[in-house]
């Protein structure tokens, strides 16, 4: 039975809680002892807003758990714990997965990694010096619209990608402990927050690309890019381009269109569609027409799935060879390429 304990338990932190509640109930082999959060009063059952519908939903029995509101204090007490989650502002995740490595734990911290690569590498550092596993909550990588769309890429089945476009937005933020979204130094905007699901994405489909180019529009004072989009330049010239925005006035909503040789696949509220134009005899064909059709797919939830996948490595003994921290760390490479380009007007960055 491995041991678990999470850090920062707000709305993220209590999609988490949901997940090891859950995890307790079906026997997977996790047992939640402890959680910490730094305000007590998320220890009184208050109400937790997301944009994500029923994720942070739920009412909990904190007698059940050890609880902090020190990390420092619950490290000291805590010793048999085997993995730890870490859902606090982005400025804090370095800091705290290097202590809870050095303390003997494995950790599981939540996307961006960090606001720099330098905080990344520290993390890769402590990780190996430790023997410890760290994983990013990278959490497209095992969804499964972008699962399918990914062995699409990786088959060929429809041939060479051409084009593909992802958009990712939402109403702003407002629930942050002390509004830390919406400054710069603490949360890095959406350009780090939410726009990294999709960047993340690109580079696990694509790989990096060469350079990219970023316009971006910072809406609320002291905040990163709450608007941006992207374009990715690669050496055989795909078209890849990605959006996001956290200025909308609606909910939140995510989509992705992808344009094969043979096929367009789409993502959107719909659902997923594929459009297979294998039959097609040449690129002119007027003979032949096709339309989209849904593409039917379990249906799982992706931050179960990523907790489990993190699990099962720990009891294994095996190494996160899935969604590396190495990966998450190129993303934040990648993601700091944009942010430089934004504040050039668009002009090109290589990404180094």
């Amino acid at each position: 039975m491995l041991k678990a304990g999470i850090i920062g338990i707000g709305s993220m932190g209590r999609g988490h809680l949901n997940n090891y509640i859950k995890f307790m109930a079906e026997n997977k082999g996790i047992e939640l002892v402890a959680i910490c959060d730094v305000d007590e009063a998320k220890f009184q059952n208050y109400k937790a807003d997301f944009n994500i519908r029923g994720l942070a939903d739920g009412e909990f029995d904190f007698s059940k758990f050890h609880c902090y509101t020190d990390v420092d204090e619950m490290l000291k007490n805590e010793k048999e714990l085997d993995m730890v989650s870490i859902i606090v502002p982005t400025y804090l995740h370095c800091e705290i997965s290097c202590k809870c490595l050095e303390a003997g734990i494995n950790v599981f911290c939540e996307k961006p990694m960090a606001l720099n690569v330098e905080q990344c590498q520290k993390m890769i550092d402590t990780a190996e010096k430790t023997g410890k596993r760290l994983m990013i909550g990278q959490c497209l990588r095992f969804w499964p619209e972008y699962e399918y769309l990914k062995d699409c890429v990786d088959s060929g089945r429809f041939g060479k990608v051409l084009c593909a476009y992802f958009y990712r937005g939402g109403a702003t933020p407002a629930w942050s402990y002390k509004d830390w979204y919406h400054k710069k130094e603490l949360g890095g905007g959406a350009i780090f927050d939410q726009h990294i699901h999709d960047v993340d994405m690109v580079a696990h489909l694509f790989g990096l690309p060469e350079k990219v180019s970023s316009s971006g529009v910072i809406y609320y004072e002291g905040c990163n890019y709450d608007a941006v989009s992207t374009n990715y330049f690669y050496p055989d010239g795909m078209v890849i381009n990605s959006q996001n925005d956290w200025t909308q006035a609606t909910g939140f909503g995510a989509c992705y269109r992808v344009g094969f040789e043979k096929a367009t696949l789409v993502y959107d509220a719909e659902g997923l569609k594929l459009a297979d134009a294998t039959g097609r005899n040449g690129k002119i064909d007027p003979s032949f027409s096709t339309s989209y059709k849904k593409v039917d797919l379990e249906q799982y939830s992706a931050y179960e799935k990523e907790i489990l996948y993190f699990a099962d490595c720990i009891r294994r003994g095996k190494p996160i060879d899935f969604n590396t921290p190495y990966d998450s760390m190129a993303t934040i490479k990648l993601v700091c390429a944009e942010v430089e380009s934004c504040s050039k007007n668009g002009e090109a960055v290589k990404v180094k």
